[in-house]
C-alpha cells in the first residue's frame, strides 16, 4: 500500500519528559486559510510558519488540564480521523472571563497547546475546536474550586501538528517565528 507504509522505527526513549500543560493560545477561526497559509518544515509534519494571524490570546493554566488525541480507523469504511479533546480549568470567576467563555461557546477557535516540555501543538488546524462543555462552578465548601471547567473537542484528519518553536518568543519573535513579527500575544 504505497503512501501507507512506515519508513522509520523508534528506539526506547530517555525518561526526560514531564506531563501537563503550561498555557493555551486561542486563534480566532478563519484568521488563516488552511492549507494555503500553512508551511511545513521540509520532509516533516512540523509547522514552520502560519501567515495572516494577527493575535494569539494566551491563557496560563495550572493544575488539572489535559490534551488528548484519539485516532479512530475503520477498515469497513476506509476512514481514519483524530478526535482532539482539551480540558482546562480557569480559577476565579469574573465578568471578563464570563464574556470570553460565552464568545468561545459561539465560535470554533484554533488552539495552540503549550506543554511543560516546551512543545507547541496546534489543535483544530482545519476545522477548529468546539467548546462542548463549560461548567461555571462556585463550589460548596470554602476550599472548593470557584471558576470554569471548559472542554473543547475537535475532529481532524491528522494529529495536532507540532509548531517549529521551543519558546513563546519563537512564536512571534524576529528569528524563527511561526506567526511573524506582526502577531501579538494578548495575555490580559
Amino acid at each position: 500500500m504505497p503512501g501507507c507504509d512506515i519508513a522509520n522505527g523508534r528506539l526506547e526513549t530517555c525518561k526526560d519528559q514531564v506531563a501537563g500543560i503550561d498555557a493555551i493560545y486561542f486563534i480566532n477561526f478563519a484568521d488563516y486559510a488552511y492549507p494555503t497559509d500553512v508551511a511545513y518544515v521540509a520532509g516533516t509534519d512540523t509547522i514552520d510558519t502560519i501567515a495572516n494571524v494577527s493575535s494569539l490570546y494566551k491563557f496560563e493554566v495550572k493544575g488539572t488540564n489535559t490534551f488528548d488525541q484519539v485516532i479512530t480507523s475503520s477498515r469497513e469504511n476506509g476512514t481514519s480521523f483524530v478526535e482532539q479533546t482539551l480540558s482546562i480549568t480557569l480559577k476565579k470567576q469574573d465578568a471578563a472571563t464570563h464574556k470570553i467563555v460565552k464568545l468561545l461557546s459561539y465560535g470554533r477557535p484554533n488552539i495552540i497547546v503549550k506543554t511543560r516540555n516546551n512543545q507547541f501543538y496546534l489543535a483544530g488546524i482545519e476545522y477548529g475546536m468546539e467548546l462542548t462543555t463549560a461548567n461555571v462552578s462556585t463550589g460548596t465548601a470554602m476550599g472548593d474550586m470557584s471558576g470554569y471547567t471548559l472542554t473543547f473537542v475537535g475532529s481532524e484528519k491528522i494529529l495536532a501538528n507540532l509548531l517549529d518553536a521551543a519558546t513563546e518568543a519563537d512564536l512571534t519573535g524576529s528569528i524563527g517565528d511561526v506567526f511573524g513579527a506582526t502577531t501579538t500575544i494578548v495575555s490580559a
